[in-house]
């Protein structure tokens, strides 16, 4: 009876492998097909921007104050995670009664295809590889099960029978494992074909940005504080911070690209990308960071920009009266809205094009984003743009708006501490303290800092550039032995004081002063 059990057991354990196996199979098929097809068509892609659309806010923000900007790849882990844990029940169901293995796959194989049909600017041929792929899944699961049968005919004498399991188990072993090598070889031939057909890098490098007809002014000496091991005033390419619902980059081609405004305006209007490098180009140093930054987080940037001011293509579409927003969408179905009065006053709102006198690079939204002082990215910093919609607020939902954030999302008052780190440890005597203050279109006037409970001190402010970016500072503290808290809070340009009121990112920006915690040797 016991052996009988253990067999059982070991079979059940088989039938979950196979179903595992089956699982990648339709992922790798479905990968390779989708090589030649639409990026984020892909099985994994579709249900994970399916997934990001149905998350809540406390969940996404739970997910970027944990993994921070390795979101995606917490993300993609948890599904591979999933599916494998989904395999081993189909896999184990099959067995049992195929009819119910049947059943499973194709409620699975349904509800991502629902996933991809669903996402912007694909259509219904882009489910044609996730079809592919749950069908290949379906004769894999079949062939696997079968060999774990015994073979018709065999002789039912013991040593014999116990023979043809193990003959049957080698089969099965064997035809998991190439099963498995082959599903590994498809997704990574997929992978390298779709690179190799929608491969953007060579274009992009191969792009020259026009000189702007405003340049931006020249940054004043000192605007780096002096503090080692400061973060850079101006944030490289690839340091700069990347939070959106994107699972995979969308793949845009500067030649295909256009922009179409439309909405509530008495001229619809498109542009090509060849429009915007014959246009007059701005360029501004402008901070961005995301509504989902905590206090004392590092979701902030400072770049160089360049791009088409965006209250001149709002001149030419002439917005209406009772216009008071404009609904920005990306090529992935992203949208945020921002009001209309931002992007036709003064500062720079541009539809960019370079960065750091480089063109965009690809997962910074090339080949045209937006970037608008002031506000957080999640209603105003719409990567891979390619519609705006001149409209109400009662009458449009952003993407985030739908899902529980404000609408407008003006950037708060903020200071940080970014040396020393928290819970750091320093020698006794001269510490050198410096961090990053930021009120962008207000600019920062005044930095103080707290130590443990006493007074508050002003600290040295760097130099400004401008309203629109950040400004970092110092000072030197003369520190004795033990534990200490260091606190530091801000002053923006209109006098007002951040506040110390705790405030988590949803739904308009986190709030507080930061403190953090060194011990003084």
């Amino acid at each position: 009876m016991a052996k009988l059990r253990n067999r059982m057991e070991s079979t059940t354990a088989l039938a979950a492998l196979a179903g595992v196996v089956a699982a990648a199979v339709v992922l790798a098929v479905a990968e390779l097909a989708g090589a030649f097809g639409t990026a984020r068509a892909t099985p994994l892609n579709a249900l994970g921007s399916t997934f990001i659309d149905f998350t809540p806010p406390w969940l996404k923000d739970f997910a970027i104050a944990t993994f921070g900007t390795n979101d995606k790849a917490a993300l993609f882990a948890g599904m591979g995670l999933t599916i494998a844990v989904l395999g081993c029940i189909l896999g184990v169901l099959a067995y049992r009664r195929w009819v119910l293995g049947v059943l499973g796959v194709v409620f699975m194989g349904s509800v991502i295809v629902a996933s991809v049909v669903t996402r912007a600017g694909v259509g219904l041929a882009d489910a044609v590889p996730s079809v592919l792929g749950t069908i290949a899944g379906l004769l894999v699961l079949r062939l696997l099960l079968a060999l774990l049968r015994p073979l018709p005919g065999s002789d039912s004498a013991a040593g014999q029978a116990g023979d043809a399991r193990t003959a049957s188990r080698r089969r099965f072993f064997a035809a998991a494992g190439i099963t498995a090598a082959a599903a590994g070889i498809a997704a990574t031939g997929g992978r390298l074909l779709g690179t190799a057909r929608r491969n953007l890098l060579e274009v992009r490098a191969a792009l020259q940005l026009p000189s702007p007809a405003k340049a931006a002014p020249a940054v004043p000496a000192g605007v780096q504080s002096p503090v080692p091991g400061m973060t850079p005033w101006l944030t490289p390419n690839s340091d700069f911070y990347r939070i959106d619902t994107a699972l995979s980059v969308p793949e845009v081609s500067s030649d295909e690209w256009e922009l179409r405004v439309h909405g509530l305006v008495e001229e619809e209007i498109r542009l090509s990308f060849q429009d915007l490098l014959d246009a007059g180009l701005t360029e501004a140093h402008v901070t961005l960071t995301c509504v989902s930054n905590p206090v004392g987080g590092n979701l902030a940037g400072n770049a160089k920009w360049l791009g088409l001011p965006i209250r001149d293509v709002l001149a030419r579409a002439r917005p209406k009266d009772g216009a008071d927003m404009v609904l920005s969408t990306s090529v992935d179905g992203f949208s945020a809205s921002t009001p209309l009065e931002v992007l036709q006053d003064d500062r720079d709102a541009l539809l960019a094009i370079g960065m750091n006198g480089e063109p965009l690079p690809l997962e910074h939204g090339y080949p045209v984003r937006m970037v608008v002082p002031g506000l957080y990215g999640f209603v105003s910093a719409t990567k891979w743009v390619v519609d705006l919609e001149v409209t109400r607020f009662a009458d449009r939902k952003a993407y985030w708006t739908e899902r529980g954030w404000s609408e407008r999302g003006p950037i708060k008052t903020m200071a940080r501490v970014d040396v020393p780190k928290s819970f750091a440890k320093v020698p006794a005597g001269k510490v050198a303290v410096g961090g990053t203050a930021w009120a962008q279109t207000r600019g920062i006037t005044r930095v103080e800092i707290q130590i443990d409970d006493g007074d508050w001190v002003a600290a040295e402010l760097s130099a400004e550039a401008s309203r629109s970016t950040w400004r970092q500072w110092s000072y030197e503290w003369d520190a004795k032995p033990g534990a200490h808290y260091i606190k530091v809070r801000a002053t923006d340009g209109t006098g007002e004081v951040q506040t110390d009121r705790r405030a988590d990112p949803v739904p308009d920006g986190a709030s507080g002063w930061q403190s953090v915690m060194v011990t003084v040797e």
